[in-house]
């Protein structure tokens, strides 16, 4: 497995951001896709990403490895903007839409691995309704523990047999990072994308933060005040790091060395 494309590519503390256009990153797993070469993935790198990276060689091994690392989350632009470099938000929900329309007219097939209580199904229903001609060609969701020899030969085998050509993991993060690392090579699909909390919102069980809000990069606080209990130390890993990586940043402009 070779990378999908060459990359425009910024280092913030240490760790990659594709700054592609979004129709370019569409168009590289378009080609992946019709030429069925497999074992592709994205990251969808945010600042807990970041956070857990630095302290958790698997999680940076796969954010390092990743075929795009895509930034979500104005902290990283803000870290990134320390450093002296410039990237643009592009976050799991937005993409697996522009996935979802773009592949519509393409055949491309999704497959839903995650969720709970039938979200990941309501989820391809409301996506389907979306964009006309978007095939749903599997779901599975997963028990709220590991899996056993078995349900993982099971998953794997549905995933061969659905002809997948994308696996949308929405198991939060660390969980589905772990999971795609575990099933990617033997899964035999092209693409394989972590996007967390996208099900709820896809599935319309978790509102979408209103428009002005996402544009002044205030989502976050939003999210708090919707999900406290799940934010709140999440909400502290990132800041931790944010700042951490504001000062590295500036010391290593200082030093002409940027964050990299």
């Amino acid at each position: 497995m070779g990378k999908a494309t060459p990359q425009e590519r910024v280092m913030v503390d240490g760790f990659p951001i594709d700054v592609d256009d979004h129709e370019d990153i569409l168009e590289a797993m378009d080609a992946a896709i019709k030429a069925r070469s497999t074992g592709h993935y994205i990251s969808i790198t945010n600042t807990e990403s970041i956070y857990h990276a630095r302290r958790l060689q698997t999680h940076g091994d796969y954010v390092k490895g990743a075929d795009f690392s895509l930034c979500d989350g104005v902290g990283v632009i803000i870290a990134a903007k320390a450093a002296g470099d410039k990237v643009a938000r592009y976050n799991g929900p937005i993409l697996q839409l522009d996935a979802s329309r773009y592949g519509a007219s393409r055949g491309w097939r999704h497959y839903y691995l995650g969720g709970n209580d039938g979200s990941a199904r309501e989820m391809g229903e409301r996506l389907s309704a979306q964009f006309p001609g978007m095939i749903v060609a599997g779901i599975y969701e997963p028990p709220f523990r590991p899996l056993t020899p078995e349900e993982r030969a099971g998953v794997i085998a549905d995933i061969k047999a659905s002809k997948a050509d994308i696996v949308w993991v929405g198991l939060g993060l660390i969980k589905q990072e772990a999971m795609i690392a575990d099933l990617l090579d033997e899964a035999e699909v092209p693409w394989m994308v972590g996007v967390g909390g996208a099900f709820d919102y896809h599935s319309g069980r978790i509102p979408w933060s209103p428009w002005i809000v996402r544009k002044t990069g205030m989502e976050w606080l939003f999210r708090l005040i919707v999900q406290p209990r799940a934010r709140a130390k999440r909400l502290y890993w990132s800041y931790a790091w944010m700042f951490g990586a504001i000062g590295r940043g500036v010391r290593g402009r200082v030093k002409g060395t940027g964050s990299r």
